[in-house]
């Protein structure tokens, strides 16, 4: 097997062909879009190859049959026609002003006025210079023309801390896009590529035209790789690694078909020859994590999350619903689906290791004043679990508990929902990368948290109690509701762990652990 140059931070497909790195073949999904339909929409997170996929539709409009040879489109495409390609793309740089985002458009469709070798219309305003345009374009090369848009919402993510800024570019962006309706008799194929699935009534009002793949099982590999890319195009870099372990660390983002790897942890993989959140580092959203907090975001909640189609679709500027932000953005996934007859429920989950441990240290970092101090204690705490030492265990949580200074609860209000305990308890055990099921479901009831260690499985309840004396109210739900039951075929002896916190101590009042 011959190893190839890995293509990290490539998003030009003829860079990657003629450079004889490794290639996903993705015409194939090319090629159905091709001939089913005429104008799509795709929403997927950051760095999952969507600038590639659609770099590869322009160079197969465009006629570059060499770029394809050996892949599934040489032999079953039309070279004979070549379409006037128009690329719009808001990747590079940060718009902050309506100003920034026209000057923008203006030098995005002079530079394809001027590579298609047409005349760009003076029009006041962009979307008559797009709409004028696509015509030239169309007049100038004998065929309808092809609209890729990439990154198609940037300007407005960069600016949800700032509403009126957002709006704003929701504006401009909007007006653009109307043309793609106005010049649908011009236009032989329309994608738009981005993270986040606006309502169409806040950017698509006028484009009823634009089919969204983002949910069809048919296309949830169109971007990413599957386990069969794994094993077959990139063989020759699976030597010396645990194959279940890159699964567990990367795999696991679906859109209701098959389950993919994010491609640019699967690259850094294969070159590092390490794991770790490489994905997760190259940028979480400062915003994001601000947004949870300020919610009051239980975080134990966040792995076990139910949503409906029309909840994960409503994203906005004035309402971001919170299941629909963390499904888009990648740092949760659709983990089962639910059919209420013509209704569907999504159950939402971490995709995998990466995303669980490292948004979760993330988020802790939110929670307190002095994440550093809960980072150092990670591998104290894993020691810990590992060897069952629930008396170190306690002593842990009522020391990071204690380092919390007054101050801070005074003038911080996250710290005054009841979840913020158990939110920082569970945050913490995530943030190591075990085996944890939060809001686990039984007959009885649902358990807060189920540990499962390699040599024991552990049953944890939360309560918050008034005063500062325990109650013993979570190791008696624990026991009457008979929540170890549900693992007691599984071979690993089972612990109880009722754990109550106390608001007027700011600490852990109640301890109890029992072998079930």
């Amino acid at each position: 097997m011959t190893r190839r140059k890995l293509p990290i931070g490539i998003q030009t497909f003829r860079k990657i062909r003629e450079e004889g790195c490794y290639y996903v073949d993705k015409t194939p999904y090319a090629l159905k879009l091709i001939e089913q339909g005429t104008h799509y929409f795709l929403s997927r997170p950051r760095r999952f190859g969507k600038s590639l996929f659609l770099d590869t539709l322009a160079e197969l409009f465009s006629g570059n049959r060499a770029l394809f040879e050996g892949l599934y489109a040489e032999d079953h495409w039309n070279w004979s026609v070549r379409y006037p390609v128009i690329r719009i793309s808001f990747a590079a740089g940060r718009l902050q002003t309506r100003e920034a985002l026209e000057a923008h458009i203006a030098a995005e469709l002079e530079g394809n006025a001027q590579r298609l070798g047409v005349m760009l219309a003076d029009a006041a305003d962009s979307h008559l210079r797009f709409r004028a345009l696509i015509q030239a374009a169309v007049a100038r090369h004998g065929q309808r023309a092809v609209v890729l848009i990439d990154e198609y919402d940037k300007p407005i993510l960069d600016n949800l801390g700032d509403k009126a800024t957002a709006a704003a570019m929701r504006e401009g962006l909007r007006n653009l896009y109307s043309v793609l309706k106005d010049q649908d008799a011009h236009l032989r194929f329309v994608f738009l590529a981005g993270v986040s699935k606006f309502s169409k009534a806040s950017i698509f009002s006028d484009l009823n035209n634009l089919e969204d793949i983002t949910l069809d099982a048919r296309y949830s590999a169109i971007c990413g790789y599957t386990d069969t890319d794994i094993d077959t195009v990139f063989a020759p870099e699976l030597e010396g690694f645990d194959r279940e372990e890159i699964r567990r660390w990367y795999n696991g983002y679906g859109w209701l078909g098959e389950r993919v790897y994010n491609p640019f942890d699967v690259l850094l993989l294969f070159q590092e020859r390490l794991f770790r959140a490489w994905w997760f580092e190259t940028g979480t959203p400062t915003f994001l994590i601000e947004l949870l907090a300020k919610r009051h975001t239980f975080t134990p909640q966040l792995d076990a999350l139910i949503a409906s189609e029309q909840l994960l679709n409503a994203f906005d500027v004035e309402h971001i619903a919170t299941e629909a932000i963390l499904w888009q953005t990648g740092y949760l996934t659709i983990v089962a689906e639910e059919r209420l007859g013509r209704i569907s429920r999504y159950r939402l989950g971490y995709p995998n290791l990466e995303v669980q441990s490292a948004f979760n240290e993330a988020l802790l970092a939110a929670l307190l004043p002095q994440p550093e101090y809960a980072a150092q204690q990670a591998l104290p705490l894993y020691q810990r679990l590992t060897q069952l030492d629930f008396d170190g265990l306690k002593a842990h949580f009522e020391s990071l508990y204690a380092s919390i200074p007054l101050d801070w609860y005074r003038n911080n209000p996250i710290t005054q929902y009841e979840g913020y305990w158990a939110s920082i308890f569970y945050s913490h055990i995530a943030s190591l990368g075990l085996d944890l099921s939060p809001e686990d479901v039984t007959n009885q009831g649902r358990i807060d948290l189920t540990l499962k260690l390699d040599d024991a499985i552990v049953v944890i309840e939360f309560k918050r109690v008034e005063g500062t004396a325990p109650t013993g109210e979570a190791m008696a739900q624990l026991k009457a509701r008979g929540y170890a039951d549900k693992y007691r075929a599984d071979g690993r002896p089972v612990y109880l762990l009722g754990v109550e916190f106390s608001a007027e101590r700011r600490n852990i009042v109640g301890w109890a652990v029992e072998r079930a």
